[in-house]
Order: C-alpha cells, then structure tokens, then sequence
C-alpha cells in the first residue's frame, strides 16, 4: 500500500500526552472523542490519540520518582505484544484489545491512533515468548544493547527475517483492531546513538514493511526530534510524519526557534509526508505531571504558534483537555482562512528571518490564494511590512491590492504597494492577499 494514498494533508487530532501523561483512561478518552466529534470534527480535526504506556497496569503510581516505572507492571499477550491495561480500558478485557474503543471513535466518524515505543517488550526476552510467524523466540530477536535511555520497557528488534516477522504480527493485530494512525517513539532520533550506529533506522523500515502488509491505511509518525535533515528523503520515504523538535512545550524559546527549524525542513513538505513541529500546548495542561495548569503561551503567541504551524503546513496535534476548552481557544483552533493553509495544494516558504522579525508567504497553486505573515519575534511592539514585489512575481510596481487579515477578520489595503502592519511582541499578523482573500 502506497503511504501517499492517504494524509495527503497534514493529520489533525488530539493526543493525550500534554494533559495526562501516562494515565489516561478509556472514559477520557471517549470524553474528548466525544467533543471532537461535536465541535471540531467540521474543521477538520480526526485523530484521537493514545498516548505512551496505555499497557501499563501502574503508570502514575510512582510519578513522584518515575515517570516510567522499571520493569513495571505490563499488560501482554502470549506473543509478546502489548495490551491495553484492562483496568483503564475495561472494554479490551477478554482478549479484544482496543477494538471496542477503535469502533467507538470510528462511530463518531473520527479515526483513531496509539503511542508505540520502538521495539519489543523486555518482558517478552526475558520470559523467551514466542513471536507469531517466527521460528525464534521474543529473547533471540531482541536486541538488548538498543535501548531507549529515558523508557525502560522495550528493547531494540533485530533486522532479520523473525524480528521481521515480530513487527508483522504487531501491525496486523494493530489492524484488526482498528488503528489508523502510529505515533512510533525512540525512532525518529535518539541522543543515545551519536557516533556508533542506531538500530532505529532500521526498525522504521520493519515498521514501514509491517504497515505495507497488513492491509490497512496507518498513519506512521515518528518521535522524538529533532530529525536528522540528511536523513530527510528515508523520512519521506518511510513515514508520514516525524519530529523535527524534541518535546515541545509551552515555552517561548521553544517557540522562537522553531523558525530555524521551519527553514530547514521547509522543502521537505509534501503529500503524505510532513516534518512534525509537535503538539500544541494549548487550553488546561498537566494534570497527569503533578498538577492542571493554564498554557503559559500568551495569546499573541499562541496566535504566532498556530500559524506557523499553519503557514510550515505541520501536523496538528492538540495537547489539551478537549472538554476545558474555553472560548477563546475553541476559536483559536477553529479558524478556517487559518486551516485552508493545510490544503494540499498549498505550498509555505518562509522569506525573511532576523532575530527579530520573520516573514512566511502561503500559496495554494490549486487556487492562486496568496497568504503573508508577519511575525514579530522581538520583545516589543514593531512595525512589520514587505512589497508585494518581494512577495511574489507579477506585481506591478507601486500595485494595491485588498487585504483580509485572518485573525481580527478585518479588511484593509496594501499602500504604495507594500503590507505594512503593527504587530505586538510574540505576534503574528497574517494577511490573505487580493481577490480570493478569503477561504
């Protein structure tokens, strides 16, 4: 199966990480189906997510010293492959996975995804399980040196013919269950692996292969960042998306230099295939950290985040509490001139970046809609501006054109044929340009 048959557009979803960390449950999960599927859903947004260690039976139990507990208590089948937890997700109880809860998302015509960690259980080497489909057991085609430094459950898979047959048998159940996106993790890059080579590349081929054979449609992502950029063409070959940044968090320099990261990724953007700026950290956060908490991102930034993300053509993924959405958010995440950037005829490129002040141009070759956004990454307010000229070819000199601006929905006009716009510190004014401004 051709990866690039489906995601042709950034994938737009919602993952559990930022608000739950290791703990969500199946009643949370359903719950923010739930609102997706009645405020979001006609914007565009389709994924629910699962985030890391839904197999875990005690996740959360120790978080005052572990956020992964070693050797902890995992839920598995017989072949060594995980399952749901079945005291947080009662529906997967009897062997059935998470097909219950796949089929609920699946009724609210929305598509449904889940956290992997690189490899194969250490609790299946240590037990020497079988592996479906293969001649050796879970112990011989573990990998014990390839290891992920801050998760202690799995072990790498060897690339031979029965850790081939491993991933097979993990993507087929996977499929049966109803998957339909992967958010694979300790694969995109690791800090561990710096001058010797990392097993990983590997195992996303084994994993690419596995996806091909079973029969389904999986979105594959990759995790952590930041990606290799001379690895970019086997990124694009093998996956739909992978990070370009470590973990992102609500945090402005984390912000800040996710330009740079935009610029170098920026050619690499293509149908089913889309370097990854990570989850928005927007709306309640933290709860399964500690303690809930209100995104520290201003609405300035959380304005110049979402737009860059937008304007990059990035994957959406919403890390809050979907049912604590406030007004202002909701808006924030439903704003449809924004959300037309995704398109798949759409192309972002980004033409300025100082240290304080960078400037993106969107254009959709489909339609001829031409976005401009002016970012102001300085600490003050700044008068921001660009001529049509060095926006584009084909503008006359000293041309005006009509101006939508995407946030305010305000109209206005170019002058003595240049966009000029005051723009605060940390934001953004985004313009659609001429006739066909608007979405």
């Amino acid at each position: 199966m051709n990866k690039n048959e489906f995601a042709l557009t950034p994938p737009m979803g919602w993952n559990s990480y930022d608000y739950y960390d290791t703990t969500v449950n199946e009643e949370q999960i359903k719950a923010n189906a739930d609102y997706m599927a009645a405020h979001l859903k006609a914007f565009g947004w389709e994924y629910i997510v699962v985030d890391i260690e839904w197999y875990s039976n005690d996740a959360g139990t120790m978080r005052d010293r572990f956020q992964y507990i070693p050797f902890g208590d995992v839920e598995m089948d017989e072949y060594g492959r995980l399952q749901p937890a079945p005291a947080r997700f009662p529906s997967s109880a009897g062997g059935k996975g998470f097909a219950p809860l796949a089929e609920y998302i699946h009724n609210l015509g929305l598509k449904f995804g889940i956290h992997i960690m690189r490899g194969i259980p250490r609790k299946a080497a240590h037990e020497h399980c079988p592996v479906l489909g293969a001649e050796e057991t879970a112990d011989r085609i573990a990998d014990p040196s390839s290891i992920c430094i801050w998760n202690p459950d799995m072990y790498g898979v060897r690339d031979t013919k029965d850790g081939q047959a491993y991933y097979d048998s993990l993507m087929t159940m996977y499929a049966q269950w109803g998957v339909d996106y992967i958010k694979c993790d300790d694969i995109c890059d690791s800090r561990l692996y710096r001058t010797e080579p990392f097993g990983g590349w590997e195992e996303i081929r084994m994993l690419h292969r596995a996806i091909d054979q079973c029969g389904r449609p999986i979105v594959l992502s990759l995790s952590p960042g930041p990606a290799q950029i001379d690895h970019a063409w086997d990124y694009c070959r093998y996956a739909n998306m992978w990070r370009i940044t470590d973990d992102f968090w609500d945090d402005w320099s984390l912000l800040k230099a996710m330009f740079a990261r935009c610029e170098l990724w920026q050619d690499h953007v293509r149908e089913g295939c889309f370097p990854d700026c990570d989850m928005l950290p927007v709306g309640k956060l933290g709860k399964g950290f500690g303690a809930q908490r209100d995104s520290a991102f201003s609405e300035a930034e959380q304005k110049t985040m979402m737009t860059l993300w937008c304007m990059f053509r990035s994957p959406l993924m919403i890390g809050a509490e979907l049912t604590l959405l406030d007004e202002k958010t909701l808006a924030l995440l439903t704003n449809s001139d924004l959300l037309a950037l995704l398109k798949k005829d759409c192309r972002g490129t980004q033409l300025v970046r100082t240290d304080g002040q960078v400037i993106w141009k969107n254009k959709d070759h489909a339609s001829g809609r031409l976005c401009v956004a002016l970012f102001n990454t300085g600490e003050e307010d700044a008068d921001l501006g660009i001529s049509l000229a060095e926006l584009e070819e084909g503008f006359a000199k000293d041309e005006d054109v009509s101006l939508f601006e995407l946030w305010d929905q305000e109209e206005s006009s170019t002058a003595g044929g240049k966009i000029t716009a005051s723009v605060p510190a940390h934001g953004v004014k985004v313009y659609g340009i001429g006739n066909g401004n608007k979405r």
